[in-house]
């Protein structure tokens, strides 16, 4: 449980204080690849339930796809099961401030493992389907047949990022998410220790993705960020 100590002591950089009691779940996000593309205020109201404030940064708003791969991921008081718990996942979010707290919405999550998407949508209610994902060195391949999403990435890491900008910080440094499930608005808090980000070269990406009236179908991204990851933990509130 060092690392947990070791999470819990790191928290200068988080906006607002650690929720109180007990974490309930600890996983790892690790390998990190973020697509950051602005969109029109307009569309994105449309994908988002009106009981959840858009954030925006300089009168811009957002829309991420994170390619990343899950880890380690467990109850409090019990270990990680390999077989369900570690498993490629590529997550569409937007950005949300409600009540001082900037926090991420997810307008869909792509997961790697039937069975992990499975349990991670029944417990959490989070919108898991099983999508066909591949991982090598350098390359990120994704497609959810169902929703006609596709998402390629040939990427190179680079240096670390000297000095962060507003919107590097804006764009990662998010320690809640909402979401709505059965008919109950929820937020879960989540800490982890500040994101080390790198440059990233994207030598080929192809993206179909469109939601609603947005369309990121070849469109190259506004930011990129690559990261090698954080350890996670999280409360539901």
């Amino acid at each position: 449980m060092s690392n947990i100590k070791s999470l819990l002591s790191d928290i200068q950089h988080r906006p607002y204080p650690l929720p109180e009691g007990q974490f309930q779940y600890y996983q790892e996000w690790n390998r990190a690849v973020f697509l950051h593309w602005k969109v029109d205020y307009e569309s994105l109201r449309k994908l988002v339930p009106e009981v959840f404030n858009l954030d925006q940064i300089d009168g811009d708003y957002y829309i991420s796809i994170v390619a990343f791969t899950m880890e380690k991921i467990r109850p409090r008081l019990l270990p990680s099961l390999s077989f369900l718990s570690n498993f490629d996942e590529v997550n569409t979010r937007t950005y949300i401030d409600n009540d001082g707290k900037k926090g991420v919405f997810f307008i869909n999550i792509e997961g790697q493992k039937l069975l992990s998407c499975l349990v991670a949508k029944e417990l959490s209610g989070l919108p898991y389907q099983k999508a066909n994902m591949k991982r090598s060195s350098g390359q990120y391949d994704s497609q959810l047949d169902s929703k006609n999403l596709k998402l390629h990435i040939d990427y190179k890491i680079e240096n670390p990022l000297k000095q962060k900008t507003n919107l590097d910080l804006w764009l990662t440094e998010r320690y809640c998410l909402y979401l709505q499930h059965n008919g109950q608005n929820i937020r879960y808090d989540i800490h982890h220790k500040e994101w080390q980000i790198n440059d990233v070269n994207i030598s080929n990406l192809e993206t179909k993705y469109k939601f609603g009236d947005i369309d990121f179908t070849n469109r190259k991204p506004d930011l990129t960020h690559y990261s090698k990851g954080v350890e996670v933990i999280s409360w539901k509130k």
